[in-house]
């Protein structure tokens, strides 16, 4: 509790005693039982009544989230130009007030759901872009007021700071930032220039009246149904070519397997073609090397070809008839009997 409100109450308490004593007083009088010293108990506490009014009406205690503005009637200006810092304060009794506001920070939302932002219901900020596609934004503004200009906004905006000059700002602002782009720079590439333009633009109008811009957050964008429908007609089709081009991609590469596949059965069979050739070629060498040296053979022992012809008969002939007029294939040697 502070020690405002405690001497205050106690004000409050003494005027009660003032006045219950007066009563008493006055129906003890009546039954001929007058109190003795009853005038000067009325006095004192009339007294201490007005004595604790008077510094319960002098004294103010500014909480550190704030500051007060001190409005004088002693004052050629009707105010005081340096506002009251937190602490236990005096002014002035009777002749000065002060309008206390608070420095803390804020957020002033404006949404399109019904109870997040300040006002119920759809508080979005309706917005056309350079193409001429009609957006709804979300945003909040997160802002103080400069502790050192307290008594400029009371002079400008009293406590219609929030409502006159941020949501007022904040959606004007908004809207000739978002009529510079198009939709689809809004929602991509140009979003965060966006932002920054709004938090260049609205720091400079809140500054000019005593608000610190603290941060801006564009928390939502929607568009028209109309436009929703066409931009998930054209995602849905963006889609659609995607995987398209993914089936003819595959067919590509197992068309390109195949090929790869084919050139290497066919070098395969190339390799075995020329290793049979060259093994072929090996073999012809080979029996004509032998015909020669058959052929030398024989030249040098004509004998040597009747013999073969007859190792290669049967091993069971003993005896072979010929027709008397046929020749002999070959040239028998005399046998001796």
């Amino acid at each position: 509790m502070r020690i405002t409100d405690i001497i205050s109450g106690l004000a409050g308490f003494l005027w009660l005693a003032t006045i219950g004593t007066i009563v008493f007083s006055s129906v003890q009088a009546a039954r001929n039982k007058p109190i003795k010293k009853s005038r000067s108990i009325i006095i004192s506490f009339a007294l201490a009544a007005i004595i604790i009014t008077t510094a319960s009406a002098g004294l103010v205690f500014i909480e550190p989230q704030e500051r007060g503005v001190v409005i004088s009637a002693i004052s050629p200006n009707g105010y005081r130009t340096t506002p009251l810092q937190p602490g236990l304060r005096w002014i002035v009794p009777f002749v000065e007030r002060v309008e206390v506001y608070p420095v803390a920070r804020e957020t002033y939302t404006m949404s399109i759901a019904s109870f997040e932002g300040q006002i119920q219901g759809d508080d979005s900020i309706t917005a056309r872009t350079s193409d001429g596609q009609e957006i709804f934004v979300d945003a909040s503004v997160i802002y103080q007021i400069n502790p050192a200009k307290v008594v400029d906004v009371h002079i400008l905006w009293q406590d219609r700071y929030s409502t006159d000059l941020v949501r007022a700002q904040s959606r004007g602002i908004i809207r000739d930032a978002v009529s510079q782009f198009t939709v689809d720079q809004v929602i991509s590439a140009k979003r965060f220039e966006l932002v920054a333009f709004i938090v260049e633009e609205l720091n400079i109008k809140l500054e000019e009246n005593g608000i610190s811009l603290v941060d801006f957050v564009l928390r939502n964008i929607t568009f028209s149904p109309e436009y929703a429908a066409s931009v998930e007609q054209k995602q849905i089709a963006e889609q659609e070519g995607k995987q398209a081009a993914l089936v003819v991609e595959k067919k590509i590469q197992e068309a390109q397997q195949v090929i790869e596949t084919a050139k290497g059965d066919a070098q395969a069979a190339v390799i075995a073609a020329e290793g049979r050739a060259e093994a072929r070629l090996i073999e012809a060498q080979a029996e004509a090397d032998a015909l020669t040296l058959i052929q030398a053979s024989i030249a040098g022992n004509p004998e040597l070809l009747t013999y073969q012809y007859i190792t290669k008969l049967a091993p069971n002939i003993s005896t072979m008839l010929l027709p008397s007029e046929s020749p002999f294939v070959f040239q028998l040697p005399e046998q001796t009997p």
